[in-house]
This record gives C-alpha cells, sequence and structure tokens, in this order.
C-alpha cells in the first residue's frame, strides 16, 4: 500500500483521463493520494476530485510564483476552505527564484501569511521551495512553523539542510528526481533521512521517475520511487512502502 503525498491530478493534463490514471494507481497499490491545490482553479478542483475519493484528500494554498496575483480575500478564502473535511493541509506555499514573475519580497510575504495562517487553523503546510532553500528555513525558523510542522516537498537539495528540517518538525518527501541516474543529492538524503520522517510523492504530472523521465507523470509511478528508496537503503520494498504510508497518515491525520 503506497501514499502518493503531492499529485496534481487537478492538472490539465488529467482532464481526458483523471478516472483512468487513478484507476490504474490503485493497480499499481496506490492507496492514498493527496491532490494539491494552489490557485483560482485548481484548488476547487483538489476539493472535488477529494470528495468523489474516499482516499484522496485535499491541500490548499498559494504557489509562490503567482504570490504576485493573491489578495487578502484569497487567503481569506483558503482559510475557510480549511474546515473542511477532506482538506488535510495548508500548501504549497514557499518561495520560487527560478521564475521571476512575482519579485522576491512579494514572494516571502504570501509565504509568511500562509504559515501564519496555518498556524491559526492548527493546520501542517507543505514547501515548495526552487533555488531559496536558505530563505525558506530562515522564514520558517522566523515564524515558528514548527508548531504546526510540514513536508519538504519533492526534496532536491543538499543533505546538509535536513536536519535543519528535522529540527521544525518537518517530514522529508522524495519523488520522481531520485529515480534519475545522475541526481546524486537525493539519493544521499534517501540514504540519510530517518525513516520515521521519510516521504514518497511523484508531483504529477511533473518529474516522471525513470524510466518514463520526459513524459506526463501520474501517481502510479510513486511506485518507482520506493523501489529505488528501497533498493538504496538495502530494505524489502515492503518496508519502505508500509513505512511511508504510515508516516504521511500520521502527518495528514488521516485513519488507515
Amino acid at each position: 500500500m503506497l501514499f502518493d503525498t503531492h499529485v496534481h491530478l487537478n492538472a490539465r493534463q488529467f482532464f481526458e483521463d483523471r478516472e483512468e490514471t487513478i484507476q490504474r494507481a490503485k493497480e499499481a497499490g496506490v492507496e492514498y493520494m493527496t491532490v494539491v491545490g494552489f490557485d483560482h482553479e485548481t484548488i476547487p478542483l483538489a476539493i472535488e476530485i477529494a470528495e468523489q475519493n474516499d482516499t484522496i484528500y485535499a491541500a490548499v494554498g498559494w504557489h509562490p510564483v503567482d504570490a504576485i496575483d493573491m489578495k487578502e480575500e484569497d487567503l481569506a478564502w483558503i482559510e475557510e476552505l480549511s474546515s473542511h473535511p477532506k482538506v488535510v493541509a495548508i500548501g504549497e506555499m514557499g518561495l520560487d527564484y527560478h521564475w521571476d514573475k512575482s519579485p522576491k519580497d512579494v514572494q516571502k510575504e504570501a509565504f509568511r501569511q500562509q504559515i501564519r495562517l496555518a498556524k491559526k487553523v492548527e493546520m501542517p503546510i507543505i514547501i515548495h521551495n526552487r533555488e531559496a532553500t536558505e530563505d525558506i528555513i530562515d522564514i520558517l525558523k522566523e515564524e515558528d512553523a514548527r508548531q504546526v510542522g510540514g513536508i519538504m516537498h519533492c526534496y532536491n537539495d543538499s543533505a546538509d539542510y535536513v536536519q535543519d528540517c528535522l529540527d521544525m518538525n518537518f517530514y522529508i518527501s522524495l519523488g520522481g528526481p531520485v529515480t534519475f541516474k545522475n541526481a546524486h543529492l537525493p539519493k544521499e538524503v534517501a540514504k540519510q533521512v530517518p525513516l520515521d520522517r521519510l516521504l514518497i510523492e511523484t508531483d504529477a504530472p511533473f518529474l516522471a521517475p525513470h524510466p518514463n523521465r520526459g513524459k506526463r507523470n501520474e501517481p502510479a509511478y510513486v511506485k518507482l520511487v520506493a523501489e529505488k528508496i528501497a533498493e538504496l537503503r538495502e530494505m524489502p520494498f515492503e518496508d519502505i512502502s508500509r513505512i511511508t504510508t504510515e508516516n504521511a497518515c500520521t502527518f495528514f491525520g488521516i485513519k488507515p
């Protein structure tokens, strides 16, 4: 039994075959998923998909790339939706310095506002980080995000930062890049993260794992992520599957 902790079944790439995609995931042993919404279009659809499937849940937040578009009423909307029974986290939120749509100071303020919201509603957070690790860790510390904890989604940074994340009550989630032949950082992280803080994800439709790299990713492929981590840690696949699913259920407050 597997848990894809971060998937975008609400993305346009799944509009034509979402139900078939969910069925393929179940056939691959993926029992649970968290669909992440991050703007006006994807948030309602994440909740709708969760409502239609017993073991699919939703997260709601505002993506840093679009931080410049976030208004006060959007933050109030996210707060209102946080009480929905299928919403299990606030996010994805964070910083993205790769794209330049939203200035850094605007991203930082949107990030801080969402952390404060999560603390107010007492829900964990999901962090998007692209080329901004030190600033993200600084803000998480300054805002005392440890109170709610969270997930470092699709962690693809040095193992040097892992302890900072663990100290703040965060889990480390690994996705497709851990299977890439030349991706040394996530492989090292996969070996070092304490088992009780390890999660797996696809981030589908993005970042498909080997041997599907470059193609549309989908939740069934989270099995390939678990298999690679099991190989790297020299553990049975069944143990990685069980442990990461138990961790995800604990984090999201889900009773299996």
